[in-house]
């Protein structure tokens, strides 16, 4: 197959992206996720150690806590719309593991809820989770049959 395409249209088309396409930021993005998964994570401590000290839960129950409190403002804020605002401007850096989860399971359910509490919310409360559940609790069974079986 011959490409008919003259050189100086080529030039023309990739002068053209060149100029369009927008600059990569890619230091500031950095520094941005960097900083904001930093305070998302310094948050989930403060809680863990404020349910520690004022709630006089024990060190698992306050680690718990913590990711629960994470968790609820995580999908809270994404119900309310202000989470996107955070993650447009953090980029990766709001996908520190709980935060991202939670509001992977929140944003589908938000965005069908004019479907009904069944078949809009409740079933697409799931769709990015669900898989991530399945394929979590089928691995931890393999491991813990090898630990069972090897004696790890």
């Amino acid at each position: 197959m011959s490409n008919n395409i003259p050189n100086s249209t080529k030039n023309r088309y990739l002068n053209l992206v060149h100029k369009i396409t927008p600059k990569s930021q890619l230091v500031q993005g950095c520094l941005r996720a960097f900083v904001t998964g930093g305070i998302i994570c310094m948050i989930g401590q403060a809680a863990t150690d404020v349910s520690h000290a004022f709630l006089n839960l024990n060190s698992s129950e306050s680690v718990t806590f913590g990711s629960v409190f994470l968790v609820f403002i995580t999908a809270l804020l994404t119900g309310i719309g202000v989470f996107d605002r955070i993650a447009r401007y953090a980029g990766a850096g709001t996908v520190v593991p709980i935060t991202g989860f939670a509001n992977a399971m929140v944003s589908p359910a938000m965005e069908f809820r004019s479907e009904g509490w069944v078949l809009g919310t409740g079933a697409k409360l799931f769709t990015i989770a669900g898989p991530v559940l399945a394929y979590g609790i089928s691995v931890s069974v393999v491991v813990g049959l090898l630990y069972c079986w090897i004696g790890w």
